[in-house]
């Protein structure tokens, strides 16, 4: 490949070559704003010399997640924020949330130029909205890295455990583990791609592996206690040698409170994400019996180290393996 040229950084950082070769030759007079934006298109371009400094102020990071009353985005928050302590002070993190089922408003926080951003960190659903949005601001040179969650295929990096594996992981455990023979059943929340990935993991490991009891139902809970307490009490229903459950997303608590009440629900084997104040609580009473865990800590830390490599404050380059995923019994606790 031919190295880049003036012409390709001022394409994709959207200025002149003008402007691109006063930045780049430091002869100053462009607003701060344009010089990141030369610098981070060079730096992504791989532009063969040592580049100037971007700012004499501050680096904002923006952060976008989606709800804060979960205790899995809480935990997720507080980890960018623990993060963000230790960093350079030059280095600004900015959390904020957004509603999670009002794609047009995510997309708008995403194109928003009102702040200049040197980097933006994910963790919203998929929607061709919010991917459009994802890809244009990606395409002007903005770093994008999408963390627990893709909203988008095309553009953005993405820091996250194997979701497909994940979901073998927990019908091997369902399968190998139940206390009865019976039909298996799942839950998840469709919106979001890494839930698919999921439940497409678990229903392959039960095709390549058939046996006695079997993967029969799937559930859409939206990851909403209600919801989800109506899709399990209909499981339960339709069939009354229930051996197994998996959750592929969120609401344990209220499918934990459900097993609790329900005659049979000792006798289902549940196998859950993320481990919370109710799922411990949960694996110590065995209403649950596998926790699988995919430490945001973690991916909170990758995903900074990747928004630093790409705007040049680190020459380390992160890990790429996908995230380990915990896995928790009540003997683990």
């Amino acid at each position: 490949m031919n190295k880049p040229n003036y012409r390709d950084i001022a394409r994709l950082a959207g200025v002149g070559t003008a402007t691109v070769e006063r930045v780049l030759n430091g002869r100053g007079g462009v607003r701060p704003e344009l010089v990141e934006k030369v610098i981070i298109a060079a730096r992504t371009l791989e532009y063969p010399r040592t580049l100037p400094e971007t700012h004499r102020g501050l680096l904002r990071i923006e952060v976008l997640m989606v709800r804060p009353e979960t205790t899995f985005y809480r935990r997720l928050s507080h980890a960018f924020q623990r993060i963000a302590a230790t960093l350079d002070p030059l280095v600004v993190v900015h959390r904020s949330f957004t509603e999670e089922m009002n794609p047009e408003e995510i997309a708008r926080r995403i194109v928003s130029s009102d702040v200049p951003r040197a980097g933006l960190i994910l963790a919203v659903p998929s929607h061709p909205v919010i991917s459009a949005a994802v890809e244009k601001v990606n395409a002007q040179g903005l770093p994008v890295v999408h963390v627990v969650t893709r909203a988008s295929d095309r553009a953005g990096e993405f820091i996250g455990i194997d979701n497909f594996a994940a979901g073998r992981t927990a019908a091997l455990f369902i399968s190998r583990m139940a206390r009865r023979t019976g039909p298996f059943v799942a839950i998840c929340h469709p919106v979001y791609q890494v839930h698919r990935d999921r439940i497409r993991g678990f229903s392959d490991y039960f095709r390549e592996h058939p046996g006695p009891s079997s993967f029969e139902w799937l559930g859409f809970g939206g990851d909403e206690e209600r919801s989800s307490t109506d899709r399990l009490w209909s499981a339960l229903e339709m069939y009354p040698d229930l051996a197994g459950l998996y959750n592929a997303g969120g609401a344990n608590s209220a499918l934990i409170e459900v097993l609790r009440r329900h005659p049979r629900g000792r006798d289902v084997f549940f196998v859950g994400h993320e481990l919370t104040e109710y799922t411990r609580a949960a694996l110590r009473d065995g209403i649950m019996d596998v926790v699988l865990d995919q430490a945001p800590e973690t991916q909170a830390r990758r995903a900074l180290d990747l928004i630093l490599r790409r705007i040049g404050l680190t020459d380390i380059e992160p890990d790429r393996a996908p995230s380990h995923l915990i896995t928790i019994t009540r003997e683990g606790l």
